[in-house]
């Protein structure tokens, strides 16, 4: 079995306006959502082998949250470019490409991508993804180039609009 775990980056701030993309930081409800969510994550008892991030600052930023969460060392965040600048197809297709040693990939990145990809790989009811919302999918599969074969099993779906109003 392999396990993907989507998570679509906190809540950034649009206070600077000249700020390009790229560059956004998350806002306050972003700082408090991303630990808070790592934390729940953590509860679910899922422990990523790697964790794939975009390197958009938001999302990096998500990330490590998460990561310290989950006892996953900083440093091995594996960015990846083309989470930020490509589509879900070409994320899916770097997914296919993962070593099979790996059980548990985790990848933090942006919508519309993710909710569209979390729509392509299990049955996913909820419409976008929100902010710091995190999807778990398991695939009856030994190898990362089935995933997107069949659909998956979501295992779990978490979002701070959940416990935060």
């Amino acid at each position: 079995m392999k396990t993907l775990i989507l998570v679509r980056h906190a809540k950034s701030s649009w206070d600077e306006p000249n700020l390009a993309d790229y560059e956004r930081k998350l806002n306050n409800r972003g700082l408090r959502d991303a630990p808070f969510m790592g934390a729940k994550i953590k509860e679910k008892n899922v422990k990523p082998d790697l964790i794939l991030s975009s390197p958009a600052v938001r999302a990096f930023k998500t990330a490590c949250f998460f990561a310290e969460a989950l006892d996953y060392p900083i440093e091995n965040i594996v960015k990846k470019e083309l989470i930020y600048e490509k589509g879900p197809r070409d994320i899916l297709n770097m997914i296919n490409q993962q070593d099979d040693n790996l059980q548990t990939i985790m990848l933090f990145g942006h919508n519309p991508d993710l909710s569209t990809l979390t729509h392509y790989l299990c049955d996913f009811t909820e419409g976008n993804l929100p902010t710091c919302g995190t999807v778990c999918i398991d695939f009856n599969t030994d190898s990362w180039v089935n995933v997107g074969d069949e659909k998956g099993k979501l295992r779990f779906y978490e979002s701070p609009k959940k416990y935060f109003s």
